[in-house]
């Protein structure tokens, strides 16, 4: 072998999909290529996303008990429950929630809120929710929520389940599949299990019912809703006729989206690890980071909630330390200052060894593990919460905005050049609107570069305004397209669903028919009715459409002919002039 055989150079590449300072570090400073969100979204690799706010008293500003009233107390490792009376006022704040404060109407007021407005405000064209997926804060949040969903959904327990490492009956690993591939369950409720790795391409929904400091955790959490997904397979998970995935929704319930976050890593790596079994580790030399990291912030957690009797006696144990104490000096020996960094392998294991130390005493551990355990929930049953503020953000309100300026100014330059325009801004000449010359101005608006659709538009309108536009949750029809054109031209003051405006058109007809003192038998109402109705999708009735349902129905043309006589070709003309005026 020749000398230096075997040594050579070889560049090392890393790719991921949430890069964070840390792993700019590693490679120097040297990113050789970028693809971001905007990218994959103008790629067709991911889908986009608006993000709806949901607001409530208790969340935002937490809540006071007064004394007298009586509360309960959860044991958290048997679930057990006592009342508690209160002799003082018991005041808590929003970041107390669901860590040691629950408040069950708050979650509730959050999930009726889900309930009431997933389809009028997220998706109105659907007739069933998207597959939802809800991040807790831990497992007796997540538990609870789980708990008031299938209550307030009263659909059973199939439709929601709680997905995390300590579900029980079902593996996890089968409620996963369950939720990425059949019709149920609709809500997944989890708190780290499916907030990285995991592909559930239906996902079309994430709320946020927990806070994430992490900007890569979060960036990874808000992943799950990006994959995109062909119809049929979306269909096969979400019946209905028009399913098709173009984007997804965070609901945010606590302002996630509106903090700042950092590339710090979370400290806790092992959260699928109890504390008894990582402190049993480290007494029998585990000195891994990840371990060491973990106990550490579990350490200080535990003795934030521990009151001044307790922390003097894991003093008396701990040979004068705090929990505070070992978790600092931990911290310290992973991380140490900069001084300190030159050290050997040897001396930082030394470091190690000796921040633990004290965690070799059996009467030290089991009194932390018996803290742990007596640490308990205090479940608030008497504030009753409301809702602040339900709506899209800003910036979708942003991006909707966009939408209805660029709508608006398209129709306009372009008036005397497209057929159903002209007609419409000339809509006094009572000049009839042809259904093929709708259509032709609804394939225009669909092409590139706007592919703008009536459901946009009409979603984009909402967002701005909600209260002038109605029928938010029905699905859309090309008609709908008219109304759209006159409430852009503002000659509307309310954007009415195409269908609606020619049925109150026709109650006006009827009546202007009753008042002239014709009378209408049961059997003519009705085919009247059914012509409303076609107009309504149409724009029009004429004589051949008779041969068509439901008209053939009930005898076709040559039925209505013995109902109305000579007087029909007036009948419709007049609706077809006074219903899609």
């Amino acid at each position: 072998m020749a000398p230096g055989a075997g040594v050579f150079d070889a560049y090392l590449i890393g790719l991921t999909a949430t890069p964070n300072k840390q792993t700019f570090g590693f490679f120097n400073q040297n990113l050789v290529m970028e693809y971001g969100h905007p990218q994959a979204v103008a790629d067709g690799v991911n889908v986009n996303y608006d993000v709806y706010r949901i607001k409530t008293e208790v969340t935002e500003a937490g809540s006071t008990v007064e004394a007298g009233y009586w509360l309960q107390v959860l044991d958290k490792p048997t679930r057990a429950r006592r009342d508690w009376q209160l002799d003082d006022d018991f005041d808590y704040a929003p970041e107390e929630l669901d860590r040691s404060v629950q408040t069950p109407d708050q979650i509730r007021t959050i999930a009726r809120t889900l309930r009431d407005r997933w389809q009028s405000d997220l998706f109105p064209q659907r007739q069933e929710l998207p597959k939802t997926l809800v991040f807790a804060k831990d497992d007796n949040h997540a538990e609870a929520i789980v708990g008031i969903l299938r209550e307030e959904w009263g659909r059973g327990n199939e439709f929601a389940q709680k997905i995390t490492y300590r579900t029980t009956g079902s593996r996890p690993e089968e409620l996963i599949k369950a939720f990425r591939t059949s019709y149920y369950p609709r809500i997944a409720v989890t708190v780290d299990m499916i907030a990285t790795g995991t592909d559930i391409k239906p996902v079309e929904i994430v709320v946020f019912m927990r806070s994430v400091k992490s900007r890569s955790f979060f960036e990874q959490m808000k992943g799950r809703g990006v994959r995109v997904i062909k119809d049929d397979d979306l269909r096969g998970v979400n019946p209905g006729e028009h399913v098709h995935k173009d984007r997804f929704v965070i609901v945010d319930c606590v302002g996630v989206c509106e903090r700042d976050k950092t590339d710090s890593r979370p400290m806790d790596q092992k959260k699928s690890v109890p504390l008894d079994a990582l402190l049993q580790a480290v007494s029998l030399g585990n000195v891994e980071p990840e371990v060491l990291s973990s106990v550490a912030v579990r350490l200080a957690r535990l003795d934030a909630q521990l009151s001044d009797a307790e922390r003097a006696k894991v003093v008396a144990q701990a040979g004068g330390l705090g929990l505070n104490d070992l978790a600092r000096g931990i911290v310290q020996a992973l991380d140490p200052p900069g001084q300190d960094s030159g050290r050997s392998p040897q001396e930082a294991e030394a470091a190690l060894r000796n921040a633990v130390k004290p965690l070799s005493s059996p009467a030290l551990r089991t009194l932390i593990v018996t803290l742990k355990a007596s640490k308990e929930l205090v479940i608030d049953t008497v504030t009753q919460d409301r809702v602040l503020e339900a709506s899209f953000s800003a910036a979708a309100r942003e991006r909707a905005q966009g939408i209805v300026q660029s709508f608006e100014a398209y129709i306009e330059q372009h008036r005397d050049e497209i057929t159903a325009l002209q007609i419409l801004y000339n809509r006094p000449t009572k000049a009839p609107l042809r259904f093929d010359d709708l259509k032709a101005l609804a394939d225009t608006l669909q092409a590139p570069p706007h592919l703008w659709t009536e459901s946009q538009l009409w979603q984009a309108y909402a967002a701005l305004d909600a209260s002038k536009v109605k029928g938010a949750s029905r699905r859309r029809i090309l008609t709908d397209l008219v109304s759209l054109v006159r409430y852009a031209m503002h000659q509307e003051n309310e954007l009415v669903p195409y269908p609606e405006r020619v049925a109150t058109n026709f109650k006006a007809w009827l009546a202007q028919q009753q008042a002239a003192g014709k009378a209408f038998t049961d059997e003519q109402r009705w085919w009247l009715e059914k012509m409303a109705e076609h107009i309504a999708s149409n724009l029009g009735i004429e004589a051949e459409d008779f041969g068509y349902a439901p008209f053939d129905q009930r005898g076709g043309l040559g039925r209505v002919h013995q109902l109305f006589g000579a007087e029909l070709p007036k009948v419709i003309d007049e609706l077809n002039r006074e219903l899609a005026a």
